[in-house]
């Protein structure tokens, strides 16, 4: 009989019932009770991987947020900008990028590629600057870093090296790879008063201070056992990748070649951050073609977190396919 009554239901009325009697408390014996509170907490800021016989860690140092998209890149019509924005399905105005630092276990030393804003700063309230909150959440002590790799010197990858008032060393015991181009580039008295003068004094505030630790990176060197400098210039005139090697598996620290995934669809396009536009296009190009023809993945320090992934050719430009994430 109650079958018979089952089947002249609707759909509806079957589930608007079983709504009511959930509601009430009559599925599973007694009133539903639970409610839980909302955490508002997030996880670590750092990603551990294996390396061959290397232990990697990604650490964040925290979003850079630009409010104008139109005034970031380059070389295309704002039209055009924005619909490349809105096919990633990403906000057409603002443009955020993340600050992926590197930390390498070699098994000897302890090298960390690049250092975010920290001293350089602008507000105290941005969430950028946090190299050594993150740091300490991976468990890494600062005295522990042996070597900073520089890919090169712009605020937001040379600021962490010293204190906020510029007097105390950040990472006491660790050498300084840069380039020589870089360096004396980034001295000159004629960078005062133009765009460029926040990263010169990102490094007199940060590098001149180190000189007596300064090692000077020249293109094809092996600075480090394992890790290869590859000059990728144009961002900077010094611009520096590094291909790290190890037990047969390779992986390319690229710094600033893509600061978006648009740039590598648009590869011929440029950011308002490039000292030379035509060189560091021409520096995205052939790095990426190297990369996906080869099939070696990079970690591209400002794509979304935490910038771990592939790059593949896609007609005449390029496409990053993150990697898999294991965090168990």
């Amino acid at each position: 009989m109650l079958g018979r009554n089952l089947v002249s239901f609707d759909r509806r009325q079957l589930l608007s019932g079983a709504a009511t009697l959930a509601a009430g408390g009559l599925i599973g014996g007694s009133a539903a009770i639970a409610k839980a509170p909302m955490l508002g907490t997030l996880a670590p800021a750092f990603y551990r991987f294996k390396l061959g016989t290397m232990e990697a860690t990604v650490i964040s140092d925290g979003p850079l947020n630009f409010p104008d998209a139109g005034k970031i890149f380059l070389r295309a019509p704002d039209a055009d900008i924005r619909k490349l924005l809105a096919d990633e399905l990403l906000p057409t105005d603002a443009v955020r990028m993340e600050q992926n630092i590197l930390v390498l276990n070699t098994g000897d030393k302890l090298v960390m590629f690049d250092t975010g804003l920290y001293s350089m700063k602008p507000n105290p309230s941005l969430p950028s600057g946090r190299i050594l909150k993150s740091l300490g959440e991976a468990g890494i002590k600062p005295e522990d870093i042996d070597a900073i790799v520089l890919t090169h010197p712009h605020i937001d990858h040379a600021g962490g090296i010293m204190s906020e008032d510029g007097k105390t060393r950040l990472f006491p015991n660790a050498q300084i790879y840069t380039t020589e181009a870089d360096f004396n580039f980034w001295q000159n008295e004629k960078l005062i008063g133009t765009p460029a003068e926040s990263s010169r004094n990102t490094v007199l505030k940060n590098i001149v201070p180190n000189k007596d630790r300064l090692v000077m990176v020249k293109d094809g060197q092996e600075i480090i056992p394992g890790i290869q400098a590859i000059a990728s210039n144009g961002h900077t005139v010094g611009h520096t990748s590094y291909m790290i090697s190890s037990g047969g598996k390779s992986l390319c620290f690229t710094g600033d070649i893509a600061h978006h995934s648009i740039l590598l669809r648009r590869p011929k396009m440029a950011i308002t951050f490039d000292t030379d536009g035509d060189m560091a296009s021409a520096s995205r190009i052939r790095m990426c073609d190297m990369l996906s023809s080869q099939k070696i993945p990079a970690l591209i320090f400002h794509l979304p977190w935490p910038g771990i992934g592939n790059i593949v050719k896609d007609g005449e430009g390029f496409r990053f396919v993150p990697v898999p994430l294991h965090p168990v």
